[in-house]
């Protein structure tokens, strides 16, 4: 089973080799046949051992015992037609695939290979070779890390970018017993098998927890897991049960809560985890499909949004008037406080521990910066619709919707819309590559102007009156303001250099 990356299609394949296509709703939309790699042994030659989609939801990827990975273009809408794009033969049965980048697809072969697929060029090529058949991949929360596990206990892990972590690579450790049921979470690496036990190693190998089942006799080997795509989660399945397992950032270890007991259920050959959180898949050896509801919590904000909290660091953010989603998450792990739609019930305000997440609804930009609580005694003005201008304690710092990193923080005592113009990038102009100018009072009558990309002023501007209005420019370069006398003044700089003209006009009301 697959869920696609835009969550909008599910993929099962059943015993007879036929993907079934369901919607988010688990309603069957479409279907294919698979092929056999050499149609002369027939269409029951081989079996299908894993499935992905590709990163843009418009391909499938097949791994079958007959030596082949075929890739299907299933295309964008229901009904479009099948097609394979691309097949790689391999020397003996494909295993397990995983398909975490746009061309790289990596699979692993019973001769104990791991191989990455490139369906660009079409060719395939082998990261690393053991001599064990690989029972199990599993990729790291970013995807950007492999894990695979092979018949002989042995965990190997692989780095395309270790992203400054530091982690080695090679083989890992020795599991008990071949790791079928393999999770690579957050912060540690959850394995199981038939032994009954399940361990959680840390990020070098070293025994962290050991849950121990085999005195109950009830229970049966692991066959399968699956990791909430925020690696705060892990379930793994047996026979007629789920078991969960949560991370406790708090506690840094691995809380078991209530297992998932299902009479008659069977043994479970399948986990798919949705992509944004809120639906587990289960499939059975008897060809059934549970689909489950995962949430924390869910709540009703304003009549208007419902949140749905799929884990301590995730929260989707349903519109309830026109069905958009927009999932909000921690990079980092951190659990989310409450959210809080503002500004016309267009943004996102939430705080973690040591963040602040931001998120504009109406193009789907999030945000999360680093930020030290400060009682919640922030003030956030929504007029920019590209920058979030927050107020606290007499500084002013602005967040730029999309962007991971503060923008820039100044000192200044006068927090209203009408005093602060922030311009970014809004008219393009030839030679200069990023245009963010920030313009504000430092005191009643002196105007700062600063240029947000470079991190350096452009100049001040003393006037003679108090100012009570001031705006820049589309490119950043003219200067408007208003004193109490309802004389406008425009100003016209490049760099730090100054000309000043006196503007006259007929005040009216808008100002």
């Amino acid at each position: 089973m697959a869920w696609a990356p835009n969550n909008g299609k599910f993929a099962v394949c059943t015993v007879d080799r036929v993907v079934l296509l369901y919607d988010e709703q688990g309603e069957r939309r479409d279907k294919f046949s698979t092929k056999p790699a050499d149609a002369k042994y027939g269409k029951k030659s081989y079996v299908v051992k894993s499935m992905a989609f590709s990163p843009d939801s418009t391909k499938i990827a097949i791994a079958q015992t007959d030596n082949i990975i075929y890739v299907y273009k299933i295309g964008e809408e229901w009904g479009d037609k099948k097609v394979i794009c691309n097949k790689f033969v391999q020397t003996s049965a494909v295993t397990c695939l995983l398909w975490p980048a746009e061309y790289a697809i990596i699979f692993g072969l019973a001769e104990g290979k791991i191989r990455l697929a490139n369906t660009k060029t079409n060719k395939s090529s082998t990261l690393y070779g053991t001599e064990s058949y690989v029972v199990s991949l599993a990729s790291n929360v970013s995807g950007k890390g492999v894990l695979s596990g092979h018949a002989d206990g042995t965990l190997v892990r692989y780095f395309f970018d270790d992203e400054g972590s530091g982690e080695s690579q090679g083989k890992l450790l020795t599991h008990a017993c071949p790791p079928y049921a393999l999770a690579w979470g957050a912060n540690s690496i959850i394995v199981a098998g038939c032994d009954k036990k399940i361990v959680a190693y840390g990020k070098e190998g070293q025994v962290m927890q050991t849950f121990d089942y085999s005195r109950d006799h009830s229970e049966k080997e692991f066959t399968v897991a699956a990791t909430s795509p925020s690696g705060q989660s892990v379930v793994i399945a047996s026979y007629n049960r789920l078991r969960v397992f949560n991370w406790s950032p708090r506690r840094s270890s691995w809380d078991e809560a209530t297992p998932k007991e299902i009479p008659n259920l069977y043994t479970i050959t399948a986990l798919s985890w949705k992509r944004d959180g809120s639906r587990l898949c289960a499939g059975t050896l008897c060809g059934g499909v549970e689909q489950f509801d995962c949430c924390l919590r869910r709540s009703i904000y304003k009549n208007k949004f419902e949140m749905t909290y799929v884990g301590l660091s995730q929260v989707i953010v349903k519109n309830l008037s026109t069905g958009t989603r927009v999932v909000l998450k921690s990079h980092y792990g951190y659990e989310i406080d409450e959210v809080k739609i503002m500004g016309r019930d267009r943004y996102l305000v939430a705080h973690t521990s040591d963040t602040l997440l931001l998120g504009d609804l109406g193009s789907n930009k999030l945000s999360e910066v680093a930020w030290q609580g400060s009682g919640g005694n922030e003030k956030f003005f929504f007029e920019n619709e590209t920058v979030c201008m927050i107020f606290n304690a007499g500084e002013l710092t602005l967040v730029e919707y999309g962007n991971n990193e503060i923008l820039g923080s100044v000192r200044t005592e006068f927090m209203n819309p009408h005093l602060i113009s922030v311009r970014l990038n809004e008219r393009k102009q030839k030679g200069v590559e990023d245009n963010k100018k920030l313009a504000y009072l430092i005191d009643i009558k002196t105007i700062a102007i600063v240029d947000l990309a470079g991190g350096f002023n452009l100049g001040t501007v003393a006037h003679d009156s108090r100012i009570d209005w001031l705006e820049l420019n589309e490119t950043g370069r003219k200067l408007l303001f208003r004193d109490k006398k309802l004389r406008v003044r425009g100003m016209h700089f490049y760099g730090i250099n100054w000309y000043i003209v006196l503007l006259w006009f007929q005040y009216c009301g808008r100002f």
